[in-house]
């Protein structure tokens, strides 16, 4: 993990098309500020870790067999 420090206004460029700006800072919480490609799919953490559990469970419920059988419709 790479830890940087940033005071307001500054900000960090990823693959030269986004870049990441500290925007405010109140109160303990940091607000950034994200310029990226409109087609770059932006999530917060909790929500694709609630995404990723959620498919974890409902894959559960379904049978290999059920699977299989689903993979060769979409053929």
């Amino acid at each position: 993990m790479l830890i940087l420090t940033r005071k307001m206004g500054e900000g960090i460029v990823l693959n030269e098309n986004v870049t990441i700006r500290v925007v405010e800072i109140s109160k303990g919480v940091v607000k950034l500020g994200i310029d990226a490609p409109k087609e770059m799919l932006i999530l917060r953490e909790e929500l694709e870790l609630a995404v990723k559990q959620s498919n974890i469970e409902a894959s559960k419920g379904v049978s290999t067999q059920t699977l299989f059988d689903l993979s060769k419709k979409l053929k």
